[in-house]
């Protein structure tokens, strides 16, 4: 790469292990808006000038504040992730001097919806709204490629006061980004006279693997045969759905609240990166289908604080919630916050006094992805153990799988 920037899963193992691993990288690693939270001082480059042929390009990288929300909040807690427009308008000034064309790298907007046939179902595209009001900001940007929220454009967007160019993919791997761009080189800087941009499928099934990647990927595969081992049997795929009940949230959630005896578990949808396949399962696929480090959480709550983590749910912004222990009836044409119309924990009627056991991942325990209610929970302290080992433990355990009955999330009609 000739840079990158930062996004909010640089910190799945937390700040400071990124810190030490980013000054590893044989290119620059960029973060404009991100600063040491007990110094103030920069917590990554923020800028870099590349040069092709004659031409300089300076390239920005900025973070998102949703992006910051979107990680297990002690992770990133070592670091303050800044208003991205004010911080980059003084980099753009900067560099509009020294460059020919600013290209602003972003991994910001609204989270990416984690569904395998995302592309075909725009009600839930997340769009590119935070890029165009950056675009329309800070004046003397040439392009924006953006990241996180997974908003495809098919053609670049052209913002129609100062003209940016943004260009984004739908994300994990589908497609590759192309933009050409003819420039004015009469001209001091460089103008834009013309592009063509355009999103590339990939068609991985239908090329034939590259050999030296080939060969790395046998070399790490030989590292980890453990990996490779078979841990159940599916009849049928195990699919995700973001805005809905999903088998594969349903099996997660049953299996987190198994685990710890709790009266109900929650699985974040966001977190549900794979379906599972049809036929044999190997651990590889069970760890892709939730690649993270988070710990299980044991809660005791209110059905008062259920009540609003199911409302803060049916705001869509994060995906669904999917449950384990609840039969929930909601309606999504009532206003934000008065979706809920009915919740049974297991077969009665929640009681907004009571208290409840509950089983969840770290990451909405601490009240990463907006679920803020959960801080204000009693934490069940307990041995610290991954969820992606107690998934791979009790699929091991189940031998054969059967998906979970669907008719626990209820929309209305």
């Amino acid at each position: 790469y000739d840079a990158m920037a930062i996004g909010n899963h640089e910190f799945e193992y937390g700040w400071q292990s990124f810190a030490k691993m980013k000054d590893r990288l044989p290119f620059p690693v960029l973060g404009a808006n991100l600063f040491y939270a007990d110094s103030g001082m920069p917590y990554a480059q923020a800028y870099s000038i590349v040069e092709r042929q004659g031409v300089r390009i300076g390239v920005v990288g900025i973070m998102g504040q949703d992006a910051g929300t979107a990680i297990i909040p002690s992770h990133i807690r070592g670091v303050d992730v800044r208003d991205p427009i004010e911080a980059i308008r003084p980099y753009v000034e900067l560099l509009k001097p020294q460059v020919d064309l600013i290209v602003v790298l972003t991994h910001q907007g609204k989270t990416a919806p984690m569904q395998t046939d995302d592309e075909a179902h725009p009600e839930i595209q997340r769009g590119i709204n935070a890029e165009i009001e950056l675009a329309g900001a800070v004046a003397g940007i040439d392009v924006i490629f953006s990241g996180h929220a997974d908003s495809g454009t098919e053609s670049p967007y052209v913002h129609p006061t100062t003209g940016t160019l943004i260009m984004q993919t739908y994300g994990q791997g589908t497609r590759l980004g192309f933009l050409q761009l003819q420039l004015d080189e009469s001209r001091s800087p460089n103008q834009i006279i013309a592009h063509e941009g355009k999103l590339i499928p990939v068609v991985s099934n239908d090329l034939s693997p590259h050999p030296v990647i080939a060969r790395k990927l046998s070399q790490y595969k030989a590292l980890f045969p453990e990996l490779q081992e078979i841990l159940c049997f599916s009849e049928e795929r195990v699919s995700r759905l973001y805005n809905e009940e999903s088998d594969l949230g349903n099996l997660y959630a049953d299996i987190i609240r198994a685990k710890v005896g709790a009266e109900i578990g929650f699985m974040p949808s966001g977190a549900l990166r794979k379906d599972l396949p049809k036929g044999n399962v190997p651990l590889m696929d069970v760890i892709d289908s939730f690649p993270f480090t988070d710990r299980v959480a044991e809660l005791e709550m209110t059905g008062a604080q259920i009540l609003a983590v199911l409302e803060q749910s049916l705001t869509l912004e994060r995906g669904m919630l999917q449950v384990s222990g609840l039969r929930v009836g909601y309606d999504l044409s009532q206003p934000v916050g008065n979706r809920v119309m009915s919740v049974q924990v297991n077969g009665i009627d929640l009681n907004v006094e009571q208290l409840y056991r509950v089983s969840t991942v770290e990451i909405i325990a601490q009240g990463g992805d907006l679920f803020m209610t959960f801080r204000k929970a009693t934490r069940i302290e307990r041995p610290d153990i991954r969820f992606s080992e107690v998934l791979a433990e009790r699929l091991r355990e189940i031998g054969t799988l059967v998906i979970p009955k669907r008719g626990r999330l209820l929309p209305s009609g």
